[in-house]
């Protein structure tokens, strides 16, 4: 007999073939939860775009856009699905399941987004919004302020623009290590005057956030107004 629920949500389905299909693997063969990932993706960001919007009036779309941001990338998700033991209903292939495949971030973030995709197939848009809410409101309430939720280079820049100076230059000073892992290393300058920092991280995008982050706390430090 086919299961129709999973833990940690209080949903029935229906048609408890969707959550089959929600929770197999690609690795199993064709038919799997690919294409429902796809439209659960849709209408979490949906749903997260209309709580944000009816919980945060006073916040502009940049800061709207990242709270989202911050809700719906890979990790939360896979926090999520953690939370759920969603790991364990998954169906993967013989060479996932032997390496562990059912404890891979990516794994169960998409298996999250199949199954939201599964239930609003099966019951629709409020079913859906409701389980998404009822796992997502607790995160939302500890969201940070927006300011805090911009990267080290977004609010470098801001903090420059808003007093007059100069934009940083940021220089890829060295990369090290083998392809699976190299560190890069980053300066990051300010031109006019000469303050200049170096990072290092796993990719030059991460180098140059740590890099930003730092010569804003300098200046943070040292400078008042």
């Amino acid at each position: 007999m086919l299961r129709d629920s999973v833990a940690g949500i209080d949903y029935r389905f229906n048609d408890p073939h969707l959550l089959r299909e929600a929770l197999t693997h690609r690795s199993l063969g064709a038919a799997n939860n690919e294409r429902l990932e796809f439209l659960g993706d849709g209408v979490l960001n949906l749903v997260i775009a209309m709580r944000l919007y009816e919980l945060r009036p006073e916040a502009r779309e940049g800061d709207l856009s990242r709270m989202r941001a911050r809700l719906v990338r890979g990790s939360t998700l896979t926090e999520v699905a953690t939370s759920m033991d969603l790991g364990q209903a998954i169906k993967l292939g013989e060479g996932e399941l032997k390496s562990g495949g059912f404890r891979r971030a990516s794994i169960l973030a998409d298996a999250f987004e199949a199954l939201l995709g599964a239930i609003f197939i099966d019951g629709g848009y409020e079913a859906c919004r409701e389980v998404v809410l009822s796992l997502f409101d607790p995160l939302i309430d500890r969201l940070p302020d927006a300011e805090d939720l911009k990267d080290p280079k977004t609010r470098l820049q801001e903090w420059l623009q808003a007093r007059g100076r100069a934009l940083p230059q940021y220089v890829l000073v060295d990369e090290e290590g083998a392809d699976h892992a190299k560190k890069f290393h980053v300066s990051c300058r300010l031109t006019d005057d000469g303050t200049e920092v170096e990072e290092c991280g796993r990719s030059r995008r991460k180098a140059e956030q740590a890099a930003a982050s730092r010569i804003l706390e300098l200046l943070q430090g040292t400078v008042t107004g």
